[in-house]
């Protein structure tokens, strides 16, 4: 009996974060569960069962007499989830190299070498959003290689937060790919060493950049 309003509530989540980075719920709006519900395009109930879950994600906060207010993207978030970033991927990237398989390893050099080719070349067309989605299948091809339901999904929820921060500060601009990817190949680099001490420092120097440009364009 408890399968649908679950799934109910499952698919307005989904609904939600699509429509916060499509930036059709924006940083800091206030809004309503009303508004929620033709946002969303989900009942109700959905809604009041998904606010909880949202409130401990901080992706919203219930403020008094003026209702729910969607995440802000400043500093202090920029700070946190950047934090968060670097003591759970160093890690993580420091456990993929001594465990990693040669066809995952493989599988990420070949499809950063073509993002880098395609940035070089000039391209621009679909570029960005094929690079978005390399530069995400690489972070999560690490985090969920440690087969941690808890981490996988603390790391997604902060995932949202990061993306909220490049939508507004540091989307990855068509110049920036090919830099920021040879950041990436430094990594694969000490992944396919199985060295997992530069493995690990390379991903904090990646993430440091990252956190660097947020600062910098804020």
């Amino acid at each position: 009996m408890t399968a649908t309003p679950l799934k109910l509530r499952d698919k307005a989540y989904d609904s939600f974060t699509e429509r916060l980075l499509a930036r059709d719920i924006l940083p800091g709006q206030f809004v309503s569960q009303r508004e929620l519900v033709e946002i969303t395009n989900m009942p109700l109930g959905a809604i009041r069962e998904l606010i909880p879950r949202l409130e401990a994600e901080g992706l919203i906060t219930t403020v008094p007499q003026r209702g729910m207010q969607i995440a802000h993207v400043d500093l202090n978030l920029v700070r946190n989830a950047y934090q968060f970033r670097l003591f759970l991927e160093s890690q993580a990237t420091a456990l993929f190299a001594v465990e990693r398989s040669d066809e995952a390893v493989a599988a990420l050099r070949r499809s950063h070498e073509e993002i880098i080719a395609r940035a070089e070349a000039g391209e621009k067309e679909t570029l960005i959003a094929d690079a978005e989605a390399t530069d995400r299948v690489l972070h999560e091809t690490i985090i969920d290689h440690l087969d941690n339901d808890i981490i996988s999904k603390a790391f997604r929820v902060n995932w949202i937060k990061i993306k909220l921060i490049r939508r507004s500060e540091t989307r990855l601009y068509a110049e920036l790919v090919a830099p920021v990817f040879r950041d990436h190949m430094a990594v694969i680099e000490a992944i396919e060493r199985k060295d997992p001490v530069a493995a690990s420092q390379a991903m904090a120097a990646h993430i440091a950049m990252s956190r660097a440009r947020a600062v910098d364009m804020g």
